[in-house]
């Protein structure tokens, strides 16, 4: 017979793994509801070929793989490009910072760009996104000591009207930039680079796990209307800046940035006091 003390462990135990399934469970039905930026999650499938039991993932199933440094020390983030459609030079300066500051990666974070023929028409579903990723990525995202995380920047546009990118697995997105050129204001304000900015970011952020696709935030900073974007419209993670809606911004004040209550889930999240769910690595 187990002794009071052992009861309650095991008591408690169970009750942790059962908060822990809920939240996953309402983490996958959420998600299963999204439209825009944040893809359909697919049938599960693996990275690679055959032989290998990876899983795809969703958005936010590498955010502790990025957030902590104990098995991926480096950081690639490789981005490929249609002719004509390579970002600008701020875009991947600037992607580079805000990863630089949220993620743990001693051996550092590099960018590179490829010009790639994606052989693809002018309308992208989220499997397009997917599939041809993992035909023009250089390998797998968990590379040895090395995380890698993969964005499209192709011709074309999303299947669903108005979105400028789609987080569509761990560690894959798109961005479009013949809508985000489209999205451009008023003479030019806010510009197609600024929109494109903060476009990168958004996705990025989305790979992150931000806001609440693989948690649940202490904090009161979801629209409530637009699952897993920030109601803050300073936040890169405002639910407008995947819309494509910028008649909100002046000037070329478009956010690039994630706000205080995003880099408290991120900072929680790598320290171990928020609890996170679906990684594939953890």
């Amino acid at each position: 017979m187990k002794s009071p003390m052992g009861q309650v462990e095991e008591v408690l135990a169970l009750a942790h793994f059962m908060r822990l399934r809920v939240l996953s469970i309402s983490i996958s039905l959420l998600l299963a509801s999204f439209s825009g930026c944040i893809g359909d999650m697919g049938d599960g499938g693996l990275f690679g070929s055959d032989e290998e039991d990876e899983l795809f993932g969703i958005p936010g199933g590498l955010t502790l793989a990025c957030l902590q440094s104990s098995k991926f020390t480096n950081m690639m983030i490789e981005i490929d490009y249609t002719e004509g459609y390579e970002p600008q030079s701020q875009t991947l300066s600037t992607l580079k910072s805000r990863i630089e500051s949220v993620c743990d990666k001693p051996g550092g974070v590099t960018i590179k760009t490829t010009q790639t023929d994606f052989g693809h028409g002018d309308i992208w579903s989220p499997d397009d996104v997917r599939e041809i990723g993992r035909d023009t990525r250089e390998t797998q995202p968990q590379d040895g000591s090395t995380l890698r995380w993969h964005l499209l920047f192709p011709n074309g546009s999303y299947e669903e009207s108005g979105v400028l990118g789609v987080a569509v697995d761990a560690s894959t997105a798109a961005i479009f930039l013949d809508d985000v050129r489209d999205a451009e204001g008023l003479f030019g304000r806010p510009s197609a680079e600024a929109i494109e900015n903060a476009v990168t970011v958004h996705e990025v952020g989305h790979l992150l796990g931000l806001v609440n696709l693989v948690y649940t935030s202490p904090a009161d900073h979801e629209d409530s209307d637009h699952p897993g974007h920030s109601n803050n419209e300073n936040s890169v993670m405002y639910w407008a800046i995947e819309s494509g809606d910028f008649s909100s911004f002046f000037e070329n004040d478009v956010p690039d940035d994630f706000d205080s209550d995003d880099r408290a889930d991120l900072a929680a999240i790598a320290a171990g006091d928020l609890e996170v769910v679906e990684q594939l690595w953890s």
